[in-house]
């Protein structure tokens, strides 16, 4: 009898123990969240002053904010396609968004492996929670690249008001097309708020997985166009915007998206398990300025659809506790062809052997255990538009004018063309992009012109 106490010490020890090793074997979570067509500057992190954003902000503060973040694509699904395979989605015919057309070759290829697939077959639990984006034949959806639960829509964009067909008056916008809300594979009726119904579900997917690792993707479709907001957001932005109505309802829009990456960070918390996950925040590319969105890509210039700078690069955040330095700034180029390297580094995958990956683990960079800068050089092509960035020099080529050269470091708004003053720059970079350019293949399908084209 008086050895039960020791026994029982002993006992809640190896208990102890067993747990603490549990939880350094377990392999982490990932949460990616992707915001569509959000502006660079508007997020409080990148120096908005009437968009308040506390919860993307506090992420920041306990992370890696990245202020040379890359799209691989200044349109929204090419970008998804680079994020999911981490290559160059040019190299496979992903050159633009696909059509609205449930055509069966409209989409990510079925040659090409996805990272939730790769997540999934090592015993991770994935979800895609919001936009696709990515084909819409059965073969293409979510539920058939990796994914085994998906709430979301398959297009490009959705209204987030089921009561309003227009947006509060603010724009006028062409009526639905056919793209139901689904939960798998079928029709859903919802109710709420799209955004709040993302962000619900994303939180119940984190509640149900807890205890198994697992990949979220949060893929957000605010505030991509039509601008749509409930009164609970409204009411939060009055007199931000100096009487800018739209500006406002924009506002509205990203405090909800806000609202919901903080729901995400505090079920992650509530749960025990925010140490223990990955998460990346970024934009699939540049804020769209003029009648349908008035979004702010400041000191860029340049828009959605064009690679300018305001046009690919985005506001990107990686978190990573105990893993990744808190509130560090990371001025070197980084890429969304980054993430799947990332993520399959984090959970110790070899990437697939039959496809050569364009983007690299950003953990040793980011941790300050490497010096050496993630990329060297990146790329860019949109049909007849094409740019490449090595250091602090840029090459951007419109269609069939004479190519540019800027200096990022020096003009970063893209204003002093010196492609007359350091033509050995120029021809240096001109024949790196024909290098690249000569390995890709041509589009898959043809740009739209018909709106909506985003």
């Amino acid at each position: 009898m008086k050895r039960l106490p020791l026994l029982f010490i002993g006992f809640l020890g190896w208990m102890l123990l067993s747990a603490e090793l549990s939880a350094q074997s377990r392999k982490p979570n990932m949460v990616i969240i992707m915001a569509d067509d959000l502006g660079y500057a508007d997020l409080g992190c990148q120096g908005s002053k009437d968009i308040k954003t506390p919860n993307i902000d506090n992420l920041a503060k306990r992370g890696v904010r990245c202020t040379n973040a890359y799209a691989a694509s200044p349109v929204g699904s090419p970008t998804r396609a680079a994020l999911l395979t981490g290559r160059y989605p040019q190299r496979f015919g992903h050159e633009f968004n696909p059509p609205r057309d449930p055509k069966i070759d409209y989409g990510l290829p079925l040659s090409e492996t996805t990272l939730a697939s790769s997540l999934r077959d090592a015993g991770y639990a994935t979800a895609l929670i919001g936009k696709w984006h990515l084909g819409n034949d059965v073969k293409r959806q979510p539920l058939a690249r990796g994914f085994q639960e998906f709430f979301g829509f398959l297009d490009g964009a959705h209204f987030y008001l089921k009561t309003e067909v227009a947006a509060r008056g603010v724009i006028d916008t062409l009526e639905p097309w056919p793209n139901s809300i689904l939960r798998g594979s079928q029709p859903v009726d919802e109710e709420g708020y799209l955004t709040d119904a993302f962000t619900r579900e994303a939180v119940a997917f984190i509640e149900k997985k807890r205890q198994q690792p697992f990949f979220l993707m949060l893929s957000y479709n605010a505030p991509h166009a039509p601008l749509e907001a409930s009164d609970k957001y409204l009411d939060r932005v009055i007199g931000v915007t100096g009487g800018d109505h739209r500006r406002r309802v924009y506002a509205a829009m990203i405090s909800a998206l806000d609202e919901g990456v903080g729901s995400v960070q505090a079920k992650l918390q509530q749960t025990g398990i925010l140490q223990d996950t990955l998460i990346m925040f970024l934009s699939d590319n540049g804020g769209i300025t003029g009648y349908l969105s008035p979004s702010n890509n400041a000191p860029l210039v340049g828009t959605k659809t064009e690679l300018m700078e305001g046009g690919i690069r985005v506001p990107m955040i990686v978190q990573w506790l105990g893993k990744l330095p808190e509130g560090k700034v990371f001025e070197p180029m980084v890429s969304v062809l980054d993430i799947a390297p990332t993520v399959l580094a984090a959970a110790s995958i070899a990437p697939p052997k039959s496809l050569v990956l364009d983007g690299v683990d950003l953990v040793p960079s980011l941790s300050g255990k490497s010096t050496e800068q993630p990329h060297e050089i990146l790329f860019w092509r949109y049909g007849s538009l094409g740019a490449a960035r090595q250091g602090r020099f840029k090459l951007l080529q419109v269609r069939n004018e004479l190519p540019q050269l800027y200096d990022l470091d020096a003009d970063i708004g893209e204003t002093r063309d010196l492609a007359a003053t350091n033509p050995e720059m120029l021809n240096r970079l001109k024949m790196r992009f024909e290098k690249w350019n000569s390995e890709l293949v041509s589009p898959a399908w043809g740009k739209s012109n018909l709106a909506p084209w985003w």
